[in-house]
């Protein structure tokens, strides 16, 4: 079986990482396993040094300002000895068999994720599986799950796969690719540094730059969940409680990822990105006020291909719905399309007035960061 490098990226998470190790040392393969431990003040170095293993590589960041998940998996994976690597968090469990099932669809060109088996933290999805084998590290028991995956039948009934496919289109952590393709597309995105939205900004890249994205429900790992920061203890969080650091990252990124995309992050039920055309759009606001001017900052990036001109006496929700959903509508609308193949074009939408000087669109200039 070819090797593959898992990369993790841990801060402050010990407990769940020495599960996530130990998981990965009970696969039949002895693949390598590439910590990278960002300013942990929880033993996580002692520990490292303590295993003697030398399938392990570590890259430890003393601190005591971390780096974050964005600068941690580029640089691990830039470390990494093998052709094949594995993104993959602190607060997973490789179930038996998972390099092998992710392996058998991997090729160039071909993103391979994992199918997610967690705890009731978050709501049920058509993308996972929801069965609890533990919140926390000391509820949880390995070979009950491994048991249930390997379809053991026992009071949990033994696994199923959710679909009539074992393969679906979708991503999401842990995912495993050819490292030649993930610096192809020059990797996480600085921008949405230490984290939060950094993985929709590159699942959009890979899928543009060409890359199939595919997700095994052979292959499964147990995810405690949002250990990194969101629930993170260290951080202010718990199980199934945001921590400010968290809440922070990701109202401010969101923003950052609008105004990159121009759209929120969509995707689709198997969580495949939705990547709606990118335009240079300017907004023009007469009769402003401070809140709608922050409002409507990061929906649009200074350009004069389309220009939204709006009222601040007379705008309202739906205004508001319209400039969210604007790319989605000139891009996606064929009868919209139609109606402006002349330029320039204007037309009412709502309360807004839209002028459109170029259709031309440059989501495919946003693939490659440098």
């Amino acid at each position: 079986m070819k090797k593959i490098t898992f990369v993790i990226p841990s801060r402050n998470n010990l407990e769940f990482l020495r599960l996530a190790y130990e998981s990965i040392r009970k696969l039949n393969t002895v693949h390598e396993i590439l910590v990278l431990n960002d300013a942990s003040t929880d033993g996580t170095q002692e520990w490292i040094d303590s295993l003697g293993d030398e399938g392990l590589i570590v890259h430890h960041n003393p601190g005591p300002e971390r780096i974050g998940i964005v600068g941690m998996f580029d640089k691990g994976i830039e470390m990494a000895r093998t052709d094949i690597i594995m993104a993959f968090h602190a607060d997973m469990v490789a179930a038996p068999n998972l390099d092998k099932h992710i392996l058998k669809h991997l090729k160039r060109g071909t993103v391979v994720s994992a199918t997610r088996v967690e705890p009731p933290l978050h709501p049920d999805g058509p993308e996972k599986v929801l069965m609890n084998f533990g919140i926390e590290v000391d509820e949880f028991d390995y070979n009950k799950f491994s048991n249930w995956v390997e379809g053991s039948v026992d009071s949990t009934g033994g696994y199923q796969p959710k679909h009539d496919t074992l393969v679906t289109e979708g991503i999401f952590a842990p995912w495993c690719m050819y490292k030649e393709d993930f610096l192809a597309v020059g990797g996480h995105d600085e921008l949405f540094a230490p984290q939060s939205k950094e993985d929709s900004d590159l699942f959009n890249r890979f899928v543009l730059n060409g890359y199939k994205v595919l997700q095994t429900w052979e292959g499964l790992v147990y995810h405690f969940t949002s250990r990194g920061s969101r629930f993170n203890k260290h951080a202010g969080g718990a199980a199934g409680k945001n921590s400010e650091e968290w809440l922070h990252t990701t109202t401010t990124n969101m923003k950052k990822f609008i105004k990159k995309w121009g759209t929120p992050v969509q995707h689709d039920q198997f969580m495949k990105p939705i990547i709606a055309p990118v335009y240079k759009k300017t907004i023009n606001i007469i009769n402003s006020n401070p809140q709608l001017e922050e409002a409507l900052e990061p929906w649009h990036n200074g350009g004069k291909d389309i220009i939204i001109e709006v009222d601040g006496n007379r705008f309202n929700n739906e205004d508001f719905r319209h400039i969210q959903n604007l790319n989605n509508i000139i891009g996606f609308d064929e009868d919209l399309q139609e109606l402006i193949m002349i330029e320039p074009t204007y037309f009412q939408l709502g309360n807004l007035q839209v002028t459109i000087n170029s259709l031309e669109t440059y989501e495919k200039d946003l693939i490659c960061v440098k």
